[in-house]
């Protein structure tokens, strides 16, 4: 697989009878069993079912019968996203084994398009983290450079297609959880607006931060699997009663005097001098196509991951409740002499790894008689700020452009300290909490130990503007070559 495949070119192929649908699950079947030992993408792969199912759509398609727009192609999707078939875990030994009842509206979609879902992958704990280190069931390796992290919490999918694992893969975001990875590891990740995607069958974290979306080789193709996920779903309340729009229909057609905000604190002394680079580099790439580049002040964005790690941690802590060992999941063996509250405590103790501990306590403390108002109800006034900021800056421009990350992947086991990788969701924790749409594109290297590491840029578009989104993510995308760059294991197979 010397070359990249989009999902795009393979409907093509498929369509055109070039390639059968079980020679490509094969070979990124294949690519698996090579890589997936050094990197640690997949918690489970679905070989025999993924190749079943691609010997049906070869059936239907020769007998001529009509078949979704992603049938046969493989794509993986986050461990805590829930199917009836296999284990999901949420990268929790808590719930090790843990077989749905049913399948997230999410994978369901996909599936009725024909997807074949190849695998489950690796992510923090719960979707807690922003390097992958927090999972139960191992670090994940960024197909760049080994010793780095692929970002997190979807860092597992964010990886895989990096390194040519799948077509596609679905990640959540709930601070930066698919953009960040993506950033990291030189892919498209979309987080949608809250409520352009149903979370039925996402194991929530911040209930009113969480959004499933794609992370995918191009801008198109990720425009494709959105269109595909989004719409209204009566299993979820909060998911918007809006049509879809068709996301490809003027994808290649430029935006006439595009606007584009450049706020200037996004342009800062905390990035690293390539990440700066690169934000100035897309400006101009913007500004050659006749975009207006305006100058936006946007002061509450170094407030934005306070109140970020303050509502998170609240709603996590409320969610994670559920986790007593009784319902299900992880069931600590207790003694004679110990009662209900010690079941508790020793299953959850056991069950939960630090990371997840940490978040509930801070959460449970935030929410405490004493303390509430002090830091969560302040958090939530200063959430309504942070909207009405982005309501003011977009009625200036049309897009805000930034970077998706203050620096490009870390080491494993260099960020030790909890404040300094929190620090690192500057830039994406606070769409969450404006509950807008935003999306993050391969924008740049950074060269280091004779090695390059992806920079992401990132295009925050206006609540249910995704339209906005891809068109001008496909305006920078088409003026620059970053995308297509891969990994050199992505091209050789050798670390």
């Amino acid at each position: 697989m010397p070359e990249r495949q989009t999902i795009l070119g393979l409907v093509d192929s498929i369509g055109n009878k070039e390639q059968r649908c079980v020679d490509i699950v094969q070979q990124y079947l294949d690519r698996i069993q090579q890589l997936d030992k050094h990197l640690n993408c997949f918690r489970e792969v679905y070989a025999e079912r993924a190749l079943d199912q691609a010997k049906k759509v070869d059936k239907q398609i020769e007998a001529g019968k009509d078949v979704g727009p992603l049938a046969g192609l493989p794509i993986a999707i986050k461990d805590n996203i829930v199917t009836e078939f296999g284990n999901s875990c949420c990268g929790s030994r808590f719930l090790e084994n843990y077989k749905s009842p049913f399948t997230s509206t999410a994978a369901s979609r996909l599936i009725n398009s024909g997807a074949i879902i190849i695998g489950k992958t690796n992510c923090d704990e719960f979707a807690m983290g922003s390097s992958n280190e927090h999972c139960a069931f191992g670090i994940v390796h960024n197909p760049w450079d080994s010793n780095c992290v692929p970002g997190g919490s979807s860092g597992g999918s964010a990886a895989a297609v990096a390194a040519g694992l799948c077509t596609a893969a679905l990640g959540s975001d709930t601070g930066g959880s698919i953009r960040q990875p993506a950033a990291f590891c030189n892919v498209v990740g979309a987080k949608p607006t809250y409520g352009r995607v149903s979370r039925y069958g996402l194991a929530a974290f911040g209930s009113s931060l969480d959004q499933i979306g794609p992370i995918t080789q191009d801008v198109k193709d990720a425009a494709l699997l959105l269109k595909i996920l989004a719409g209204a779903d009566e299993h979820d309340s909060t998911s918007a009663q809006l049509p879809v729009p068709d996301y490809l229909a003027q994808i290649d057609t430029p935006i006439d005097r595009l606007r584009v905000g450049v706020p200037s604190q996004y342009i800062s002394e905390y990035n690293s001098d390539a990440v700066n680079e690169a934000v100035r580099n897309a400006v101009e790439v913007y500004r050659d196509q006749g975009a207006e580049i305006v100058d936006i002040d946007m002061p509450l964005t170094e407030y934005g991951v306070a109140a970020y790690y303050v509502i998170a941690p609240a709603e996590a802590s409320s969610n994670l409740a559920r986790y007593d060992g009784i319902r299900f999941g992880k069931r600590a063996e207790i003694g004679p002499d110990e009662n209900l509250t010690d079941l508790y405590e020793k299953s959850r103790s056991q069950g939960f790894g630090p990371e997840v501990k940490r978040r509930i306590m801070l959460g449970t403390f935030v929410l405490s008689a004493g303390y509430y108002d002090a830091y969560y109800k302040r958090a939530m006034q200063v959430r309504r700020l942070i909207k009405e900021e982005y309501d003011s800056a977009f009625a200036k421009c049309d897009i805000l452009l930034g970077p998706t990350t203050p620096t490009p992947a870390f080491e494993i086991g260099e960020k030790t300290d909890p404040l300094s990788m929190y620090l690192g969701d500057v830039y994406t924790a606070i769409t969450n909490i404006a509950g807008i749409c935003a999306i993050s594109l391969p924008g740049g290297f950074q060269r280091s130990n004779d090695r390059l590491l992806p920079i992401g840029i990132q295009i925050q578009c206006n609540a249910f503007d995704e339209q906005t989104m891809f068109r001008a993510a496909r305006m920078f995308e088409s003026q620059t070559d970053f995308h297509k760059v891969q990994p050199e294991l992505a091209k050789t197979g050798n670390l």
